[in-house]
């Protein structure tokens, strides 16, 4: 039966590994952008009077 600080680790190790990144990074990315174009929105689709 492995340590519950085995576990731990190798859950840190899972953690740092450059898909894991990579997804958070564009999901938060993506995020940012889409709440920037809800609040600002793009002029083309509604035109100023």
């Amino acid at each position: 039966m492995q340590k519950a600080n085995d576990q731990q680790s190798y859950f840190r190790r899972y953690l740092s590994l450059a898909p894991v990144l990579a997804v958070l990074t564009i999901s938060i990315a993506f995020s940012t952008w889409a709440i920037f174009n809800f609040v600002f929105p793009d002029l083309l689709f509604h035109p100023m009077p």
